[in-house]
Parts: C-alpha cells; sequence; structure tokens
C-alpha cells in the first residue's frame, strides 16, 4: 500500500451507507448485564470486522460478564507497537429500548440506543480503516482494535485485559463520544464506585411497626447524608437502591450502589475514606460500605498531547478546530492513559443524549470524524 499522499476530504465515505451499515449495530441490544446479548453484538461487530480483512479473536468473559473481541488488521510489521482502537459494546440501556428509541433518521440527527455511547464511534473508526484499505492507503503502524464488555459499569472483568494489550501498542484512540464544539478529551477525571447495605431488625409493620428497625428508612437517610458530602472537588451520588419483600414487613435489608468523581486523585482519596469511614451501626441498623472498581485520574501528559497535536493539524485540513479538554464520566482511556501511554479519548460521533431515550448522533459528524480517525490511523509513526 502507498503512503498517505490524498486529501482526506476525498476518502470514500458514503453517508447512507455508513447508516446502513451501522443501522444492524443499534438493532442488537446489549445491556452490560445480559451477557448473551453482549455476545450477540460481539459477533455482529467480529464479522463486520473479518470482512474488513481484520484477524479477529473472541476473547472469552469472565465475572458473568460478555466475551471481548480483538481484531488485527495485516500488516507488514503486524507485531510491532502499533495503534490501539479501545472502545466497549455494552450499553445502559435494558434489551426492548428500541420501542421507546427506535433507530431513526430526523433532522440531520440519527436516534437509537447506543449510537453515541458507543457503538457509532466503533463503528465508524472501523469505516476509517476501510476507506484507507479502499483508497490502497499504508498506515506506518499496524492497527488494533479491542472491543469489550463491561465498560457500563467501571470494566471490572477487562481492566486487566485493556491494560495488557495497551502497552503493547505505542497509541491509544478511544472513540467515545465526541464534545461539544467537535472537541476531544486529553484526561479523564477519576471515578470510584461502592457498594453499601442496610441490615435492620424485622417485624410486622401492620401489628408490630415501633419493634422493627427499617433498612430502607436508614439507607434514605444514608443517600441524603452521602449526596450532601459533594462539593468542588469531589462528587458523591446514589444511583442504584434495592431492598424490602413484603409491604407488611419491616425491611430487614437494602443495597445501593453509589459513585464519587473526582479532578484530581487525591481529592477522589479523600472522598474514599470519607465513604469507607460512614460503615457503623445506629438505632439498631447497621451500615456498611464496601469500595467497589475505580478509574485512576488521567492526566495529560506530553505524550498525550502530542498525539493531540497530531489529531489538531489533521482537523485543521479538514477545516474544524478540535478543543481539548479533560472530563468526567470515566472512560477505559482513564487506565490507558494513566499508564502513561499516549491516549486521545473522544474520537467518536458527536451528539447527545447518551444513557437516555433521546440518545443521537449528528449524522455529519459520522463522515467528518472517520476521516480525522483515518487521518490518525495514517500519519501516526
Amino acid at each position: 500500500m502507498k503512503p498517505m499522499d490524498v486529501d482526506l476530504n476525498d476518502l470514500p465515505f458514503d453517508l447512507p451507507g455508513m447508516l446502513a451499515g451501522l443501522r444492524p449495530w443499534i438493532a442488537c441490544e446489549s445491556p452490560t448485564h445480559d451477557r448473551v446479548a453482549v455476545n450477540r453484538m460481539m459477533g455482529v461487530a467480529a464479522r463486520d470486522l473479518a470482512m474488513a480483512g481484520a484477524t479477529v479473536e473472541t476473547i472469552p468473559g469472565r465475572m458473568g460478564f460478555g466475551d471481548c473481541v480483538r481484531a488485527r488488521f495485516p500488516h507488514p510489521n503486524r507485531d510491532a507497537p502499533g495503534i490501539l482502537v479501545l472502545g466497549h459494546l455494552d450499553t445502559v440501556h435494558p434489551v426492548g429500548t428500541l420501542a421507546a428509541l427506535p433507530w431513526r433518521v430526523e433532522d440531520e440527527r440519527c436516534y437509537g440506543p447506543g449510537i453515541l455511547d458507543m457503538k457509532g464511534g466503533n463503528f465508524i473508526a472501523l469505516e476509517a480503516v476501510k476507506a484507507l484499505r479502499k483508497a490502497g492507503i499504508g498506515t506506518p503502524l499496524p492497527v488494533t482494535f479491542l472491543l469489550t464488555s463491561d465498560e457500563e459499569v467501571g470494566s471490572p472483568s477487562t481492566r486487566d485485559l485493556i491494560e495488557a494489550e495497551a502497552v503493547r501498542h505505542r497509541f491509544v484512540l478511544v472513540p467515545e463520544p465526541g464534545q461539544p464544539g467537535d472537541g476531544v478529551l486529553t484526561g479523564r477525571y477519576a471515578i470510584a464506585r461502592f457498594n453499601l447495605e442496610t441490615t435492620g431488625r424485622p417485624s410486622h409493620a401492620g401489628a408490630r411497626l415501633g419493634e422493627g428497625r427499617s433498612a430502607i428508612r436508614a439507607m434514605a437517610q444514608k443517600i441524603i447524608a452521602i449526596e450532601a458530602m459533594s462539593d468542588s472537588d469531589c462528587t458523591f451520588s446514589v444511583g442504584i437502591v434495592a431492598g424490602g419483600h413484603w409491604v407488611n414487613c419491616v425491611p430487614t435489608s437494602c443495597r445501593g450502589e453509589a459513585l464519587s468523581m473526582a479532578k484530581r486523585q487525591g481529592d477522589l482519596d479523600r472522598g474514599v475514606e470519607r465513604m469507607l469511614a460512614l460503615s457503623g451501626e445506629a438505632d439498631g441498623v447497621a451500615f456498611t460500605v464496601t469500595r467497589g472498581v475505580t478509574r485512576p485520574v488521567w492526566e495529560p501528559d506530553a505524550g498525550t498531547m502530542a498525539l493531540y497535536e497530531t489529531a489538531r493539524r489533521i482537523a485543521a485540513g479538514l477545516g474544524s478546530g478540535l478543543p481539548h479538554e479533560s472530563f468526567g464520566g470515566g472512560s477505559d482511556g482513564n487506565f490507558t492513559g494513566n499508564l502513561g501511554i499516549p491516549t486521545l479519548d473522544g474520537l467518536g460521533a458527536c451528539g447527545a443524549g447518551y444513557h437516555t431515550l433521546d440518545e443521537h448522533v449528528l449524522t455529519a459528524s459520522l463522515p467528518h470524524r472517520a476521516r480525522l480517525l483515518a487521518g490518525l490511523m495514517a500519519r501516526l509513526e
């Protein structure tokens, strides 16, 4: 293949064709906790990657989560450190969401569960490879895709896989949703998850209410206290609560999950200490906090900023700016950036409403961002 010597605007990206190719990815719903559904989605992606010329490997899942897919494209030096395209195919949307959020294209927007976070980004990264190969343009470095299955719950089963794969590469490109203003991410805040549990004392809620100690009531009080700890340095929120079995019984157990986010690792570490210190017993109810998965802070270093500068020049050649920032939310880029591997995040499609029933991409961003990704693949060395 010839080196990169053509205008990126001349690469053959056809928006109707891209939408037609993306639609089966959105039609295959893949919530994190549904292993069968996630594996079905991995199969859809694996087939498209194989048809594009990649050697595809399925890596068995663990801890009850779905499988992962690694795809390596042909290259004269395929085993040399190269470019890792890192993405996830699990979503927050349960199977059946398509009934409320069907695939549709309206007013330069395309809707569907997981289309922005982040099936659209993974798909256009594949389209970028396909366009380069169709144009006969070689990449200086080998390109590998790693598509994972549990990012939406903090990547508890895949962090070791991600890190092991990333250290074999020179650069990591993460096609998570693009930022407002056609921006990208050069850093991510630190995030910690916590498991919460209250254990009370049972009684008959109608006949002996006062003899019991409600685990649900105690959890509600703790939620208020936890969220009141939020400040500008570290935030706390509770997003999952479940408790009780019978309405006529004072509930003896309640469980929840909390999330803490901070711009700096030291602030998160202090937040973790505050959360763990909440464990104890009061008024006959025990409250226990245990630490869950954590995403370390990723602060931009010289390598990441040099990678960004390359992307900025490519974007300028496409006639657009490329603002950058550090951001919350977390991604698997936290892991690779924290390892010191030059990482650029937020390279996927632009849009809004991810994790909601308004999730959509801006259709014009699909070929535009695909060209940006293609430029990076063709020029990084």
